[in-house]
């Protein structure tokens, strides 16, 4: 009671405590205390799955499959984390493999709860998933930005929105309807001995020619267990069968990896259903998100994206990432697209004032571009620190003189560089971050957030890890309470992640 603070102060932070730690003295200020949502502490993507587990240990069926989810939230299985697991749990989704970024791993552990749990007894209408509305845009350029020498390919894509009526802020990202490699269509209706007009189910239940469902409908590089129980079922040769529903059950040993539609349909020549069955069984072509890269302050009528094209041989053939390669090799013939725009909670400050540090390498420098861009064009200046990485900085240091540019005005204050591969000893973003540790901490005591952009699995629980000894290094904290601070952080807003 005797703690200097008004009692707005203390209505604050008795609320923040409460919601922390989950039993703070509630103060005679409140006069009730709110009904706090539920929480879920499970749902970060740099937390391992056996700990998530853990966490949700107890819970309700619905919360155990979302704990085993990949907690990114990244839409691609059609749902959120939380409402993909309630479906499941409702029996109202009957496919175990739609988190694509969970990969194996959270089939398997899904498919492990399920059949733990008792069968849902009373018949549910299948889920309806709200589709968010599409607009048309067209591709203008998709420029190689790494020069002759990288390892990488990565492309600068410039987007018309006239006409789309679709706006966006930083921090927003971009849903892109691509079609599939007419190449890989052609090599799958031969396997298939299609002639390509045959109809079949699409996923809007119009029946259209299966080279078109094929191209523009169905998710031919992801097939399902669905997929792989039918091709099963219809094996006349015994080993395919027995091979088919490894597959399924997610073996350790299946084979073959990383699989898609045609790698089956040539591994297992036994295995013919209808088309229409095979056609029922593949899940629709979703949208592919991206980070957006500008701001519409800068770049009036266009959206901009900082992607890299993925190619990848396995099996003598070079397999291509479907949004990536559209939009790097046919985006710009390929006349309007389908696109909408996700919001974000991924947010500047609304105190320019505020110190922002950035930590972006490779592609994961995107949104950070378009908040650059955004205080350039509102002529912010302050403190902006930026950490990017990549492999070499002569070839690889993305939108270099944007950032310098940034850096002579003053919309950047500091940006510190980690190229792993212009030396023996690999450095990262994670390093520089320690070495730079008394000015980064001081920067997170003056209120500042951090942000982050990249991949989830390494780089980003990398980050994650030294923000922790940071906090017991520089703060004189324990592993409990540097946790404790991390996740205090993120609930203040002032540690966001967009990560994938």
């Amino acid at each position: 009671d005797n703690a200097p603070f008004t009692p707005q102060q203390r209505a604050w932070l008795n609320g923040f405590l409460a919601g922390l730690y989950g039993g703070a003295a509630q103060s005679s200020a409140v006069a009730a205390a709110p009904v706090e949502a539920e929480d879920f502490p499970w749902h970060d993507p740099a937390i391992e799955m056996d700990e998530r587990m853990a966490m949700a240990e107890g819970k309700p069926l619905k919360r155990r499959l979302m704990a085993a989810m990949a907690q990114l939230d990244c839409g691609q299985c059609g749902y959120l984390c939380q409402t993909y697991a309630e479906a499941l749990a409702e029996g109202k989704e009957d496919s175990t493999s739609l988190c694509v970024p969970g990969a194996k791993v959270t089939q398997k552990m899904v498919k492990a709860l399920l059949a733990e749990a008792p069968a849902v007894t009373v018949p549910v209408a299948k889920a309806v998933v709200a589709e968010k509305k599409l607009a048309f845009v067209r591709v203008l350029s998709a420029d190689r930005i790494t020069l002759p020498g990288s390892a990488k390919d990565v492309r600068h894509v410039k987007i018309d929105l006239t006409g789309s009526g679709l706006v966006y802020e930083p921090g927003d990202s971009i849903g892109i309807t691509a079609s599939n490699d007419p190449h890989l269509v052609k090599a799958l209706l031969t396997a298939l001995g299609a002639g390509g007009e045959e109809l079949v189910p699409c996923p809007d239940g119009i029946a259209r020619p299966i080279r078109e469902a094929f191209l523009s409908y169905l998710d031919i590089a992801r097939p399902q267990d669905r997929t792989t129980e039918l091709l099963a079922m219809v094996a006349t040769n015994p080993a395919d069968a027995a091979a088919l529903r490894k597959l399924t059950d997610g073996d350790d040993d299946a084979q073959p990896t990383d699989a898609d539609l045609l790698d089956l349909i040539e591994a297992f020549p036994s295995a013919r259903p209808p088309l229409a069955d095979l056609a029922k069984s593949l899940p629709s072509l979703k949208p592919r998100l991206y980070s957006i890269a500008s701001s519409l302050r800068a770049t009036p009528g266009q959206v901009h994206l900082c992607l890299g094209v993925v190619t990848a041989e396995r099996r003598g053939r070079v397999r291509q990432g479907v949004a990536s390669c559209f939009l790097a090799e046919r985006g710009v013939e390929a006349g309007p697209i389908a696109a909408t725009i996700t919001v974000s909670h991924f947010r500047l400050p609304k105190d320019p004032a505020t110190p922002v540090i950035m930590c972006g390498p490779g592609t994961g420098i995107a949104p950070f571009r378009a908040f650059l861009q955004e205080r350039a064009a509102l002529g912010l200046k302050g403190k902006t620190w930026l950490f990017f990485g990549d492999q070499k900085e002569a070839t690889d240091y993305l939108f270099r003189d944007e950032m310098m540019g940034w850096i002579a005005d003053g919309t950047l204050s500091r940006i510190d560089t980690a190229f792993s591969r212009d030396s023996d000893k690999k450095v990262y973003v994670q390093n520089r971050m320690h070495e730079q540790a008394p000015d980064l901490w001081r920067w997170l005591q003056d209120g500042g957030h951090f942000y982050i952009c990249g991949d989830a699995s390494r780089m980003a629980k990398d980050v994650d890890t030294m923000l922790r000894r940071i906090a017991r290094e520089q703060g004189g904290m324990s592993e409990d309470q540097a946790r404790d601070w991390i996740v205090a952080l993120a609930r203040q807003g002032r540690y966001q992640r967009d990560v994938y």
